[in-house]
């Protein structure tokens, strides 16, 4: 019998629908997720950054994240933490989305 994916998949998989408008290559690919963590009751806790502190798009990137992880079953709430600590770089990216930029 396979396996339903867990929460945290489920949350790695939906983070990866959300794109950097300014760069073709979703949020998790691109190292912008620092961490997630699930607590009591799948309240789900997101620290991430953006490539440029002024980016533009910062409220909608936050509010498409928030929107679409709350809307995963099983999740109770939903706090997106913006940080700048440490300070992205392109070294945190996945090997696939370097490829993909041609940063390798």
């Amino acid at each position: 019998m396979e396996q339903a994916p867990s929460l945290r998949d489920q949350i790695e998989t939906t983070l990866k629908t959300v794109y950097d408008p300014e760069i073709p290559v979703n949020i998790f690919e691109l190292g912008l997720v620092y961490e997630i963590k699930i607590g009591d009751n799948n309240r789900v806790n997101i620290t991430m950054t953006l490539t440029a502190p002024g980016c533009p798009v910062a409220g909608d990137i936050i509010r498409e994240v928030d929107e679409k992880v709350r809307g995963i079953e099983g999740v109770s709430d939903v706090d997106v933490h913006l940080t700048f600590e440490p300070a992205w770089t392109k070294e945190m990216m996945s090997e696939e989305a370097r490829l993909e930029l041609g940063f390798l």
